[in-house]
């Protein structure tokens, strides 16, 4: 791991943490997490910084808003211990993540769309079976789903038949679209609960609007971070050089 990187203009950590809205103490806590590459220190043992911290800092910041803390945090350690590789593994899992949830919500309004003009609740109630012939399944599956709570039928108190009123025949419908889609039941089972928070379809259309846009803005985020980070490894590479170059 390279230690100490010396680039021109010494900082102060009140010089790095003024243009980010931190306090003094978040940056040498960064530095401690190895978020930031060593500071060097001066005879009476104060940290000094340099343009390379602060473009270490710059990177880590637009890393977050695309990656989560958390992963910006593994990532500038693996490239500040060299392990440059690592880093560029954990950025790829971030975007591989961001496909998998584009292509969920992908499959959420394909399911929508393929629901069609009879996505208003259904009128009056019905059993398992006539409900199993009408989507094309078999009993069993919606004893399946229910075990998955994706339906959730009362019993009729008389004969212990299930009963699935309208929003249980919403539910299998969607749940039916999203299988045919390729999703798992433990997949699709949270998409459900949200249709039931919801309301509805429609209200939950409204969030999958939402959704889209916290997507692109994701994606837009990690366009930025790359940007930071692409600077950073340059700047960090300029300073090795020189710093060897130093001492030949």
């Amino acid at each position: 791991m390279r230690q100490n990187l010396q680039s021109g203009e010494r900082l102060r950590p009140v010089d790095l943490a003024r243009g980010h809205g931190l306090s003094t103490q978040a940056v040498r806590n960064y530095e401690e997490a190895g978020i930031l590459p060593a500071a060097a220190r001066t005879p009476h043992g104060y940290r000094t910084y340099t343009s390379v911290h602060a473009s270490a800092l710059r990177a880590f910041v637009a890393l977050v808003p695309g990656h989560g803390h958390q992963t910006a945090t593994s990532i500038m350690r693996a490239v500040n211990q060299d392990a440059v590789e690592e880093a560029f593994r954990l950025i790829d899992e971030s975007h591989a993540q961001l496909l998998d949830d584009r292509r969920t919500l992908q499959a959420v309004e394909n399911a929508l769309r393929d629901l069609g003009p009879t996505a208003a609740p259904e009128p009056g109630d019905t059993f398992i079976g006539p409900l199993a012939d009408r989507l094309g399944i078999r009993p069993a599956t919606l004893r399946t789903w229910e075990r998955a709570e994706l339906v959730r039928p009362r019993r009729d108190s008389r004969t212990g038949y299930r009963v699935y009123d309208e929003k249980d025949v919403r539910d299998a419908r969607l749940a039916h679209q999203l299988r045919r889609g390729g999703y798992l039941l433990e997949q699709i089972a949270p998409l459900i609960a949200q249709v039931r928070t919801a309301g509805g379809l429609e209200p939950l259309e409204a969030a999958l609007g939402d959704w889209r846009g916290r997507l692109s803005a994701r994606g837009r985020a990690m366009l930025t971070g790359a940007a930071e980070l692409e600077a950073y490894l340059r700047k960090r590479g300029r300073d090795a050089d020189a710093h060897a170059h130093a001492h030949v």
